[in-house]
Parts: structure tokens; sequence; C-alpha cells
């Protein structure tokens, strides 16, 4: 092995401790900062809030930091099995000698490793739903339906992604020196058109929606909407009870296709003074430009992304460096993207926080936008409801919420909401 490829090695190597060290570290301190608070209510919710709540809460924010701790620890062994110990040389090799080279064989390595990879971490994912969800009472799937929701996202992302892969792959033989350049303009037109195609041809797949029957609801909903100026092509109800006692309500599709979610549990759970407040919220996230920003740093970010998997392809110590030959006589085009798949998050961990305190702005700013349009105690109420009976922990660590959390803490975005709208 060259110079270059030791080098990159030990850079590899150094990520991979260094991050795992560091998830690690922020995962102990979120649990016992948790488990010192669990039996004692904060006093700002101290009216709101029972004790058993409070340590159901802890309990389960507890159970699954300590899964995580085993999640990432079976990641890194995966990642190094792939990559230094020799997995994924094996596999290339192994598909090269049984098909030769060409597109077949590089789109069979895509799906061999999504389908290795995806056996692999099964049983973290059914642990996950049937032992920690199920414990807490969340979890409202039978088995057979879990294993029905595995079967057809993976023939869905099969027949969606093995044609975006393919026109990738043919990007990257035929378009010169700038394909990537024209494979970052596909991928960017195949996510508009995904964003378009979710709420009608995929969603539908898994859940079932039906329109909000509510008249009174309804009336309320869309005379929110009108006053805020936004349009939208309908307002459903999903069935997500039938696979999570969790509640949320969201906007989806892009341009004209934009419709208004509820989970069925929102429903059941908020008043309708409180369900507006909570729509508002994610009015908010419209009117402040917040998606528009999310898709320009997106199309930033992947045009980064495709710019650095166009030089590392080039490099041989590329793959070297991660324990895999590159092939001298058939393409590597899939080896490349793979490696880039697994090493990018490596360096994207390390821009966690930035991208979490973004995201802690915005939705400031849609609870400014809500508590502007109806009240700030009303969507006070409706988080302080979706806390408890989503069993979100009241008292997290702080350096683990800045690092992590996406959504401001409880203490923080409930204190906000009432002194800016005290009546």
């Amino acid at each position: 092995m060259d110079t270059a490829s030791l080098l990159f090695t030990a850079i590899f190597c150094a990520l991979l401790v260094v991050g795992l060290i560091a998830r690690m570290v922020l995962a102990s301190r979120q649990i016992r900062h948790v488990a010192r608070h669990r039996d004692a209510v904060p006093t700002a919710f101290s009216d709101t809030i029972s004790l058993p709540a409070h340590q159901k809460a802890a309990d389960y924010t507890i159970a699954k930091s300590r899964f995580g701790l085993l999640e990432m620890s079976i990641e890194a062994g995966l990642l190094l099995g792939w990559t230094l110990l020799g997995g994924m040389d094996w596999l290339n090799q192994t598909l090269l000698a049984l098909m030769g080279g060409g597109m077949l064989q590089q789109l069979a390595l895509l799906a061999a490793f999504a389908l290795i990879g995806g056996l692999l971490t099964l049983p973290l994912g059914w642990w996950s739903t049937f032992r920690i969800e199920e414990q807490f009472g969340f979890n409202k799937m039978s088995l057979s339906l879990w294993l029905g929701d595995l079967l057809k996202g993976t023939l869905v992302g099969a027949l969606i992604g093995l044609p975006i892969a393919a026109l990738v792959l043919w990007l990257m033989g035929a378009a010169g020196p700038a394909w990537w350049l024209w494979a970052w303009g596909a991928w960017m037109v195949f996510n508009l058109l995904a964003l378009v195609l979710y709420p009608t041809v995929i969603a539908p797949l898994f859940n079932k929606f039906e329109p909000l029957q509510d008249e009174t609801l309804k009336a309320r909903v869309s005379a929110l909407m009108q006053r805020c100026g936004f349009a939208a092509r309908g307002l459903f109800v999903m069935d997500g009870s039938k696979r999570s006692a969790h509640a949320n309500a969201y906007f989806t599709g892009f341009g004209a296709a934009k419709r208004v979610v509820f989970f069925d549990t929102l429903l059941q759970q908020l008043n309708p003074a409180e369900i507006d407040a909570v729509l508002a919220h994610e009015l908010g996230h419209y009117k402040r430009r917040h998606i528009l920003k999310r898709i320009v740093l997106m199309f930033s970010l992947s045009l980064l992304g495709f710019g650095l998997l166009g030089w590392l392809s080039g490099q041989a110590w590329f793959y070297t460096g991660l324990g895999v030959t590159p092939s001298l006589d058939a393409p590597n085009n899939a080896l490349a993207l793979l490696l880039f798949m697994l090493v990018v998050p490596l360096l994207t961990f390390f821009l966690s926080p930035l991208m979490a305190q973004m995201s802690r702005g915005h939705e400031f700013e849609a609870d400014a936008y809500a508590v502007a349009q109806t009240s700030g105690p009303d969507l006070a109420s409706a988080l302080l409801k979706l806390f408890k009976d989503n069993a979100s922990t009241l008292t997290p660590d702080p350096v683990y919420a800045r690092f992590y959390y996406s959504h401001p803490p409880a203490s923080e975005r409930l204190s906000r909401l009432l002194a800016s709208n005290p009546a």
C-alpha cells in the first residue's frame, strides 16, 4: 500500500474512532442527566405533568439511548467489515467473477450491498419496534404488518433507486470529467419529482389517507389557511394509529401538490384550538421560507458532495485506503458510490450541531408565527400534550440537546411561548 493510501486509511480510522467516542460520550451524558432528574418533575411543569408521566419519559429516553449505544457500536463494526476488513472487496470481486464488468454487475453490487446491509441491521429494527416501542405502549404494528412494510419499502426502493442509480452510473462513464455536474442535476430533478409524487403515489402504499370529515374543524382549518394566504390541495387524516401511538401533523408535497396531513392520533389528543395552533406552526415554516431554505441547502450540499465524489472516484488511494482493490479492466463507479456513501457520514457527523442549531432557530420562528396567528397558550398546551403523549423527556442533557436536537427542548420552547403571549 502506498503512502497516500496509508494516510487516507489513518484519516478514515481517526474519523471513525473520534466520531464513535464523541457519540458514545454524548449518549452517556444524556443517560446520566435524564436518570439524575427522573424522580422530580421540573418546577415549570409540576402543575401539568405528573410524576409517573415524567418517569415514563425518562425511562423511554434512557432505553432508547442505551439501545443507541449498541446500534452505533454495531454500525461501526459493520463499517469496518465493509471496508478495511474486506467485505466490499470480496463482494465486488465475487460479482465480477460471476458477471464480468459492466452496468449489470455494478447495479448488482449496489443491490447486493443494500440487501446484505438491510439484513444485517434487521434485528435492530425489530428490537426497536417490538421491544422498546412495545414496552412503552407506542407500537401498534403486528409482525405481519411490519414485515409487509419492509417488503413494500424494499420493492419501492428498488423500483425507484435502481433506475436513478443506473442513470448516475451511466453518466459517470459517459459524460466525461464533468459527469458529477450532470449527475447532480439528475439527482435534483429526481428529488423535486419525488416531492410531487410522494403524497399521491408513494405514501398511500403504506398508509390510508382519508379527507378530513369533521366539517367544523375543516371550516376552522380552512379559515386559518386562508387567513395565512396558504393554499393546499386537500386536508387529510392518516391512519397513524395503525402503526404507532405517536402523534403528528405535517405538510407534504410541493407547489400545487401540497396537502395537509393529520395523524388520527393527533386529532384524538388535541382540541380544535390546539390543532389550529399546531397547524399555524407548520404554516409558519412555509411563510418563513424554511422549506425553500432547506431545499436550497440540500441542493448546495449535494453539489459539493457530487463534486467531491467526482474527484475521489479518480484517486486510486480512495479505494485502496479503504481496503478495496479497484478493477483495471472494468468500471469502478458503483464501488466509488458505495465507498463514498460509507465515508461521508463520518464527516457530516461533525456538522450535526450546526444543522441542529439552524433547525431549532426555524422552530422558534415557526412558533412565533403561530402565536401571531392563533394563541401562545394554545400552542403551548398542544406541545405539552404532545411531549407527554410521545414520552419526550423534559430534562435532556444540555450538551446532547445542543448537538442533536432539531427542536428546542420543552423548557426553552414553552417558556418562550408563554412569555410571548401570556394571555
